[in-house]
């Protein structure tokens, strides 16, 4: 009797969830099936959180590189920094500047001279935007612990969230309390003070279901000066009005204090990488970072037909010691409405996707001298706008049996504006006032197989206006044009399941750019932005995962960037600098019985990079060695003990950029961190 009780229920649940209950029976039929029926519940898709089989399915829509990260997989390990999260994301180069929140993150070739507030990619929660209106973004907006899985859409593949940036999209996807544990607390420490909790959870009741994580992270960090403390709250609430519409609130409020130990020469790396620069411990270099932030996301289904609508409001304010007292209060707010229609087209699969996104920025700022850390007199004062409208659109039409074909564009309309409010005698009045627009197309075709594998090829364009920062930092630059590329990219993915189980992501891209925006460090650590006539960014990214025995998994990621100068007046075709021409990460893991596993990994830089744009300055090459194990439950009590740089390598992780070293060193390399330990405990309900 109670095996047909059970029966009746799984008749209600979706086809998935029937699925997953049948699997687990397969285990043993005692005390397994009032368990599955309580899980069959709690994961029933949210509408405005998509499941990560539905997210699975989106991104093999894509005609061009897109890949997808499970923020479960990598919590067998430290989560600290957004490189521990997307450190294998194919494509993405990612590299903490002090083993801290901030990083380069860059896209094939986005933002390469950016080791802080990161432009060139759309950053997003939940496919809302998470960039300030003028296209930068702050990593400290991020929680990776409260999301379940993250999406990377590579270059103009990023279209379909209204994203024409060179590198394209991630968007990191919140739990619900569909699909989160009812209580989760976790507790991290290690090596350099490194100390990390959270506490979440989850639940449903009747329409409504609700998540909230509270998180806190805190290093004294490798370096001298080089502390970091911050807490994070993130939590989300939605509301199934009815059985095809829901709609979704979260919030976010996240503070971060980071001490900036600031950049050392190629000598004094080699001789004590621990030590910090003297001018950034004199001038208490720092950044703090306050952040605010409401948003809503409603989707409604009504047959072919999905509308999603989003909106948010931001508040940030940056108190940033550097080479002057930067201070700064950012509000941000924007809106987008997409449609998606899977209606047919002339008796054939098609799916026709229009959406616009207009936003607005309004930055209030003012520098001061650096007095030891402290405001001194008042050096500039301004207010900085920033607007855009993006009007997209895109049509995928299966043609014939195992062809689809996509075409769209998106037209964009950006307008970057300062006032200028305060102007010492003898300066001239930096006010600008500067409007760019552009049409980005996409062309794409995509070859899917009975096995489930594809080839795909695309040719499209991307659009990228400075930023208020790139036009107002250090000296007004009002005279910035926007970067545009056309790119073309052919590619497959797949998985075979055979003698030798195997999974691929594998794109070959060649981006022509004109007046990409580079910039340079300066003598007291300000940049300089420029542009410059044209570039050519070429690459190869692989993502390779194989299964060569039971319970035996060996992940890869590869990155091939040929990035280079075309033609130009002074710096000919010499590299560009700042990304390693070779990156490679690999990881072996063997997973034994109840949870248990061994994991050993490696990540090599094989050759020298260029760190200024005449290349006659480089940072060494290297191997880092790492080995974890533990234990992964789905209840109950798992934990990790990791081991990082295991062989105590000396090495940068990553650099500044400057126009002409002439050969000699230069204080612009940032040490990685060195011999490390850490230790975890998870415990779910």
């Amino acid at each position: 009797m109670k095996q047909t009780r059970n029966a009746r229920r799984w008749r209600r649940l979706p086809l998935a969830a029937a699925l997953m209950a049948i699997g687990h029976g397969a285990w043993g039929d005692e005390a397994v099936l009032p368990d599955v029926e309580v899980r069959a519940e709690r994961t029933t898709p949210a509408l405005s959180l998509p499941s990560i089989a539905a997210a699975r399915e989106e991104l093999a829509r894509v005609p061009g590189g897109a890949g997808f990260v499970d923020v479960d997989a990598e919590r067998s390990g430290r989560q600290a920094t957004v490189a521990d999260t997307l450190g294998y994301a194919t494509g993405v180069f990612v590299q903490p500047r002090f083993g801290a929140e901030e990083a380069r993150l860059s896209i094939r070739g986005s933002g390469l001279q950016r080791t802080f507030h990161m432009r060139g990619v759309k950053l997003m929660q939940d496919g809302v935007p998470l960039n300030l209106a003028d296209g930068g973004a702050d990593f400290q907006a991020l929680e990776p612990l409260a999301a379940r899985y993250v999406e990377v859409y590579r270059g103009a593949n990023a279209l379909r969230y209204g994203a024409t940036t060179l590198g394209g999209a991630i968007n990191y996807v919140s739990r619900s309390g569909r699909d989160a544990p009812a209580f989760l607390a976790r507790a991290e420490g290690g090596s350099f003070g490194y100390r990390r909790a959270q506490l979440a959870g989850g639940g449903v009741s009747g329409e409504l279901d609700g998540y909230v994580s509270l998180s806190h992270f805190g290093q004294d960090g490798f370096r001298d000066h080089a502390d970091q403390d911050g807490h994070r709250l993130f939590a989300n609430v939605g509301w199934r009005l009815a059985p095809e519409l829901e709609t979704r609130f979260f919030v976010v409020d996240a503070h971060s204090n980071s001490e900036l130990p600031g950049s050392l020469s190629r000598a004094q790396l080699n001789a004590n990488p621990r030590q910090a620069n003297a001018g950034s411990v004199a001038g208490d270099q720092k950044r703090d970072v306050d952040l605010r932030r409401v948003s809503n996301r409603t989707v409604w289904h009504a047959g072919d037909v999905q509308l999603e609508l989003s909106a948010f409001y931001a508040r940030k304010t940056l108190f940033h010691p550097i080479y002057q007292v930067i201070d700064q209060t950012n509000e941000d707010s924007g809106a987008e409405a997409r449609l998606v229609s899977d209606a047919p087209l002339a008796g054939r699969a098609n799916r026709f996707t229009v959406g616009v996104a207009p936003s607005w920025g309004r930055t209030s700022s003012q520098n001061s001298a650096n007095v030891g850390g402290q405001r001194g007199a008042k050096l500039d004062e301004s207010l900085q706008k920033a607007s855009n409208l993006d009007v997209y659109v895109d049509n995928e039409h299966d043609f014939a049996p195992g062809w689809r074909a996509i075409v769209g564009g998106q037209w964009s309309q950006s307008r970057r504006r300062l006032d200028d409010s305060y102007i010492p005698t003898g300066q001239a009045d930096a006010s600008f006032d500067q409007t760019y627009r552009n049409f980005s197309p996409k062309l794409g075709l995509v070859r899917e197989f009975d096995n489930g594998a594809q080839l795909y090829a695309n040719w499209s364009g991307s659009f990228e206006p400075p930023s208020l920062s790139e036009m107002s930092s250090y000296v007004i630059n009002a005279g910035l044009e926007a970067q545009t590329a056309r790119t073309v990219e052919i590619g497959s993915r797949g998985r075979l399941d055979g003698a030798l189980p195997i999974e691929w992501d594998a794109s070959v891209y060649d981006a022509r750019v004109k007046n990409e925006l580079l910039a340079q460090a300066m003598p007291n650590n300000a940049t300089l932005t420029f542009n410059v006539p044209r570039t050519r960014h070429r690459g190869l990214e692989l993502g390779v995962t194989a299964w060569p025995a039971e319970g035996l998994a060996w992940r890869n990621a590869l990155l091939l960037n040929r990035f280079r100068f075309d033609g130009d007046a002074t710096y000919g075709n010499k590299r560009l600098a700042g990304v390693p021409e070779t990156f490679f990460k690999s990881e072996l893991t063997q997973r034994f019985g109840a949870g248990y596993y061994v994991s050993a990994n490696v990540e090599l830089s094989p050759s020298s990079y260029a760190v200024d744009l005449a290349n006659t300055l480089f940072a060494d090459r290297y191997t880092l060695l790492g080995l974890k194990v533990g234990r992964e439950v789905s209840k109950g009590l798992g934990w990790f003990v990791e081991g990082r740089n295991l062989t105590d390598e000396k090495y940068a992780a990553t650099t500044g950029v400057i126009r002409d070293a002439g050969g000699q060193d230069a204080a612009q390399f940032l040490p990685g961190d060195g011999r490390a330990f850490y230790a975890g405990l998870e415990w779910k309900l």
